[in-house]
């Protein structure tokens, strides 16, 4: 059984702002396997969050999704992920400000980079300004601080998750409860 889990999984890094945010929704997505915040293409190694905070490492706050795309494609998980943040601002997500805000796509093959570049054209026309989001490789990946890790989870009452996380989460229940998972 777990070959089969093993042969069944695929990973993707997505960046849409706040990695609470980003790793609150995809946490209740049915078919994904592992959400874990983190920092990625930056040129500082395994760098701290008050680094990426000062915005010169380069890094982008990301979440790292392993998923089981005979569950749910990469198609209807970047879906998912530009219905829950605005592709269209750059280096930013409301008043989260900087470039470890920027929306983006990190791949780690060809297909990826297509699929994912064909949902952008797909949704560009509807998106009320110019998708910015990049689509580039995964250069580097460093984990976030233990700390970071399904914090959304752990301090649904906190000022932030209540008022920017939490309306996220509601949007994908409304928008999504299709891909929900049953605990969710």
């Amino acid at each position: 059984m777990n070959e089969i889990n093993n042969l069944s999984q695929e990973t993707i890094y997505l960046g849409g702002g706040c990695f609470w945010c980003t790793e609150a929704v995809f946490d209740r997505v049915r078919g994904v396997m592992d959400v874990q915040s983190g920092y990625a293409n930056g040129h500082v190694k395994n760098p701290s969050y008050e680094q990426i905070c000062e915005g010169t490492t380069g890094h982008a706050e990301v979440v790292r999704l392993v998923f089981d795309p005979q569950i749910i494609g990469l198609r209807q998980l970047l879906e998912i992920f530009f219905a829950t943040h605005d592709p269209t601002t750059l280096n930013r997500q409301g008043n989260d400000v900087g470039t470890q805000y920027r929306s983006g796509i990190y791949f780690l093959d060809a297909l990826q980079a297509e699929v994912a570049r064909g949902v952008i054209a797909e949704l560009a026309p509807e998106a009320g300004g110019p998708i910015v989001t990049e689509v580039l490789p995964l250069e580097s990946y460093w984990p976030a601080e233990d700390y970071h890790q399904d914090y959304f989870r752990q301090h649904p009452e906190q000022g932030y998750c209540a008022f920017v996380v939490s309306p996220k989460v509601q949007k994908f229940r409304k928008s999504f409860s299709q891909w929900m998972k049953p605990d969710a």
